[in-house]
């Protein structure tokens, strides 16, 4: 189901970006007459696509009807992380209608994973969560073909490289399938339902098991002339240090990255350096997760991590700025969070540092309102879009 023609497109556009509206608003927005929109309005509600949504505020007159997005619309975003496989379903105003999430590796290979996941969009339909299926929008954490709907030599994702992940799910669900890049639907995500709700041109910086970048530009997901843009963590900020997961050095994800947290403080631990750690490591190896309930409790090696990985992104993130010229940066990811505001402060510092003035003089760096839920909301999100006719290429 889409669209009949442009103009109900560019309507459903219109109450995706903006919320409900009144016909006249709306008229302002795509510049059809009154009696156009009324008609084509009328036959989206035929559709299924919108719903009457009460009265607007009285401006002294008669208050006008409010017209939004259907919440009868089922759409599923499926977020799969190096660790951790969430789904969710949300109606046509992406509201989180049901959300389930469970941990993987990725490393199992995609059957194992994209099995778990059909099973878990099953447990959702089973549960009378989805009567309709109207989409789904797949996210995987490495670079993808956006056209062919496969990944392309993911460093992290042994045994994914050109698997037909549109396609495995196209067989076990009769309705549309997009895939994406993790980041990229985080961004889509924030864009939507997040702080950067509206905002026409962001960063969207995630950091968890390895570093990436959602790029919005216009509204639009920038993803360059093969799916590769915003790979981040893969330029390099010292010619030397760790090896990186995809074969050289020096890159941000080997130095700041969840995988990249976990190695250091666990040799900080295992060297005595740090008598919290130490303490810490009687437990089992530890995590980034660990990194910032040490530094919580004042462990000064774990917050020197902190502010040395984010003196290193801020540097790169100022390049991105210098040149890109964003109106926001949002930073997310399981890593960012739990690391805070502490992570935040020295990523501002350097960015803020290095940046020009122009740039920066009224750029916001923020952490994500959406958090979790950024990737399940910005897939549905996705395959919203193109049962919605928005363009997201």
């Amino acid at each position: 189901m889409q669209p009949e023609n442009p103009h109900q497109a560019r309507l459903l556009a219109a109450l995706r970006l903006n919320g409900p509206q009144s016909a006249a608003e709306m008229a302002a927005q795509v510049g059809l007459s009154r009696s156009k929109i009324g008609q084509e309005l009328q036959r989206l509600e035929d559709l299924g696509f919108v719903e009457r949504a009460g009265k607007a505020e009285s401006r002294g007159g008669r208050r006008s009807g409010l017209v939004q997005l259907s919440g009868d619309l089922r759409f599923v975003g499926v977020d799969i992380g190096a660790t951790s496989l969430d789904v969710g379903v949300t109606n046509g105003r992406l509201d989180l209608v049901a959300h389930v999430a469970e941990d993987i590796d990725i490393r199992s290979g995609p059957e194992v994973v994209l099995r778990r996941a059909v099973e878990l969009i099953g447990k959702l339909r089973a549960e009378g969560h989805l009567g309709r299926v109207d989409g789904v929008g797949v996210g995987v954490p490495g670079p993808v073909s956006f056209r062919d709907g496969y990944t392309v030599s993911p460093p992290i994702m042994p045994g994914w490289d050109r698997y037909p992940v549109r396609e495995f799910f196209l067989k076990q669900l009769d309705c549309p399938v997009l895939v994406d890049n993790d980041v990229n639907l985080m961004a889509v995500g924030e864009m939507y339902c997040g702080l950067a709700r509206s905002v026409g041109d962001f960063l969207f910086v995630k950091i968890g098991t390895g570093i990436g970048c959602g790029i919005i530009t216009g509204h639009r997901v920038l993803r360059g002339s093969n799916g590769s843009a915003g790979d981040i963590g893969h330029i390099a900020v010292n010619d030397g240090g760790p090896v990186c997961s995809c074969g050289r050095t020096g890159c941000l994800e080997a130095w700041f990255s969840g995988a990249a947290l976990s190695r250091d403080v666990n040799a900080l631990a295992r060297g005595g350096e740090s008598a919290v750690l130490e303490s810490m490591l009687a437990d089992g190896p530890l995590t980034a997760a660990d990194v910032g309930t040490a530094m919580r409790q004042g462990d000064p090696h774990a917050l020197g991590l902190v502010r040395d990985g984010g003196r290193r992104l801020g540097r790169v993130l100022a390049g991105l700025v210098n040149f890109f010229n964003p109106a926001m940066i949002v930073v997310g990811g399981g890593v960012a969070t739990g690391l805070g505001h502490t992570l935040l402060a020295e990523v501002r510092s350097e960015l803020y540092r290095r940046s020009t003035p122009l740039a920066t003089s009224n750029l916001p760096v923020v952490l994500s309102e959406l958090g979790e839920n950024a990737g399940v909301v910005g897939a549905a999100a996705l395959a919203g879009d193109h049962a919605l006719g928005i363009d997201q290429t």
